[in-house]
């Protein structure tokens, strides 16, 4: 069988979840398929050693192109060529003409339930695009999705049959495990030039991350805490980007306990995450959290929100919060720091609830969607 996956972005040099998904899931195919022919579409970019061509995986290069030009007209075209009898889209939409059977990952429809433009202009527009494509591609193709709510949330939004939607959750990186060689931990801590003692936040930009109220949460712990000295480490967004909303929240107080990184490298995170005193994960909406499992595997206390997909995915398994109320944020970084009876435990029922999560299981679950025909 000849199975296309469209992987657009995978050769990005800075990678976020969507890439990484489609990563781990193209490695881990590689390891327990070798009867099957793929052939992994991408956009050409810098980092293309990421994934390697196999016997049977082949790498087709298409030129760089704006997003729905490449969808839309390059990956068809490709299609055309390699006539795969299967095309697996990772990454939300898919071509509205692809001319095969196509499986869908729809990561979530969160573009669908509101507008607005507080991200950036690349999201921003982004989340147009989506809003445009997506109800007319997931009529006609099967959908794939992470998490029990987030398939809820397809059949309610779209209006897709259940039948039409299946969970194919996403898997923990072996890479991820608690770090505890100290040349390793002293390597990232120079690296990064981490302080002793820190509290780890991916800050996208993205309005769902939550960042305004996180820094908020953390003014109000700062406050109650005044004789600690652990700092805020944010990572995933630019400096400017975080000034402007201390401005606004009228935080000033805070920036000299703040430390903020542009990105950390992929290979870096489990020395980063081992090191972090805690996690924060206080989104708004997310679909599976996966940073979160990364953090559980690396044994490192997590504090995330009480709604959405967090509770499901996170388990019994981390400290959670109101993220609509900074105070409630605060409390629970409170509890993760200061009281030992409310992280007893924790750290074993993080190894055992990331352990839950296989990309191995994702690739052989993919596997039989693709052959099912």
């Amino acid at each position: 069988m000849k199975i296309g996956i469209e992987a657009q972005r995978l050769f990005r040099p800075k990678k976020h979840g969507v890439e990484i998904v489609a990563l781990e899931l193209i490695k881990h195919l590689q390891q327990i398929d070798k009867q099957n022919e793929y052939y992994i579409f991408v956009k050409e970019d810098t980092d293309d050693t990421c994934i390697t061509a196999t016997e049977n995986f082949h790498i087709i290069k298409l030129p760089a192109r704006p997003y729905p030009i490449w969808e839309q007209v390059s990956l068809p075209r490709a299609i055309r060529q390699y006539r795969p009898d299967v095309l697996h889209c990772t990454a939300n939409t898919a071509p509205l003409f692809p001319g095969v059977r196509t499986v869908i990952t729809l990561h979530d429809v969160i573009f669908m339930e509101s507008v607005n433009f507080k991200g950036t202009t690349y999201q921003n527009f982004g989340n147009l695009y989506r809003r445009a494509i997506v109800p007319r591609v997931a009529r006609k193709h099967q959908l794939i999705t992470v998490s029990g709510y987030e398939a809820n949330n397809i059949i309610k939004t779209l209006g897709t049959p259940p039948e039409q939607v299946t969970v194919v959750h996403n898997g923990v990186s072996g890479m991820f495990r608690q770090i505890t060689d100290p040349v390793a931990l002293a390597a990232s801590r120079e690296r990064y030039k981490l302080p002793a003692s820190f509290i780890l936040f991916f800050a996208n930009p993205a309005p769902k991350k939550n960042t305004p109220n996180t820094l908020a949460a953390f003014a109000w712990y700062c406050r109650q805490y005044p004789a600690t000295t652990i700092k805020l480490v944010i990572t995933d967004s630019s400096n400017t980007y975080i000034r402007q909303q201390i401005k606004e929240l009228q935080l000033e107080d805070i920036l000299p306990r703040l430390q903020i990184l542009d990105y950390i490298a992929y290979k870096d995170l489990p020395a980063v995450y081992s090191l972090a005193s805690l996690y924060l994960y206080p989104s708004l909406r997310e679909s599976f959290g996966l940073p979160l499992l990364e953090a559980q595997a690396c044994g490192t206390p997590v504090v995330t929100s009480n709604t959405s997909c967090m509770p499901e995915i996170a388990g019994d398994a981390a400290i959670f919060a109101d993220p609509y109320d900074a105070a409630s944020i605060g409390e629970a970084i409170a509890q993760a720091l200061h009281v030992p009876a409310a992280t007893a435990g924790l750290q074993e029922r993080g190894f055992a609830n990331a352990r839950k999560y296989s990309w191995e299981a994702a690739a052989q679950k993919m596997r039989r969607i693709y052959e099912a025909g």
